[in-house]
């Protein structure tokens, strides 16, 4: 009797999880498939297309939380009130129609339902795939913090007008402007490499996390600083390129690097750089502990 109980309970929740998914699915599916054709397609708004990482992040924390399902249903049932808060708070944001406030909707209901089912070990265990989530959803987190890049578009202006005049170019700069052969070239605030700096920080998460460095305090602090500044350097050495191109009057290969594939195309060999460094920071810090293990003993 206690046996069919146990199988008719497993069923009901099963089927509760079932009817969420299905729920969530049609709430947000095309919202998804929104987010997913304007980072395509550049179609989305500027402060939103920094968030394009999502393409590749999104479906990984999905990933990951498949995953965990089997660990996920060994954990006894535990529901903890801050979950229902959550729910509620996720509700509201949904149904005020205000865009950020739909999108960040999401990550805070499903950290939500994570509470409501399993409590904090639950959230625990799909923290990291909420974390892929909420730092891949649109938010005007950008917008908020174009006004205060101003030293950064300076320092790269400054930097690659000196690069160029290595090479032999009449570069002037003023400001956030370089003057090329009487050719200007604004390196505005969406050009000062935050969102290269954005998907960079977050690849590196998902490398961290991919071969388990992201454990190691040490690791995950060196790598990150490392990108970061792997980071400023491709983006001045992009902006630097811009300006030749520009001023030299290449417009058609200006306008592949700046606003069609190619921006993309470098990024990815940028971001595909990390990976060996990772490989290299991993084996150093690993045969440090083991030298610290035997010296120990």
């Amino acid at each position: 009797m206690a046996f069919q109980q146990q199988i008719r309970t497993r069923n009901i929740d099963q089927l509760l999880g079932i009817s969420i998914l299905g729920l969530l699915a049609l709430l947000y599916t095309p919202i998804l498939l929104h987010w997913l054709d304007g980072w395509l397609n550049k179609s989305i708004s500027i402060e939103h297309e920094y968030f394009s990482h999502g393409i590749i992040g999104i479906p990984f924390a999905a990933y990951l939380s498949w995953g965990n399902r089997k660990k996920w249903q060994r954990l006894p049932n535990k529901t903890h009130p801050l979950g229902a808060t959550l729910l509620v708070i996720g509700g509201v944001f949904y149904l005020t129609g205000v865009t950020e406030w739909v999108n960040i909707s999401l990550p805070t209901i499903l950290a939500g339902l994570c509470l409501w089912f399993k409590g904090f070990p639950g959230l625990k265990l799909q923290g990291f795939p909420l974390l892929l989530l909420f730092l891949a959803t649109p938010t005007a987190i950008p917008y908020l913090i174009a006004p205060y890049t101003f030293p950064l578009q300076s320092f790269i202006a400054g930097t690659a007008g000196f690069i160029l005049n290595q090479f032999g170019m009449n570069a002037v700069v003023d400001g956030i402007n370089i003057y090329v052969a009487g050719r200007i070239v604004e390196v505005a605030p969406y050009c000062a490499g935050l969102k290269m700096l954005f998907t960079t920080i977050y690849v590196c998460l998902m490398l961290l996390y991919w071969t388990d460095a992201l454990s190691s305090r040490r690791a995950t602090l060196w790598f990150l600083s490392t990108a970061v500044v792997i980071s400023v350097i491709a983006n001045i050495i992009r902006n630097t390129i811009l300006s030749f191109f520009h001023g030299t009057g290449q417009e058609t290969a200006f306008k592949w690097l700046h606003d069609s594939w190619g921006g993309d195309l470098y990024s990815a060999l940028m971001l595909l750089s990390l990976i060996p460094i990772l490989n290299w920071m991993n084996d150093y810090f690993s045969e440090s502990l083991d030298t610290q293990t035997e010296i120990e003993s």
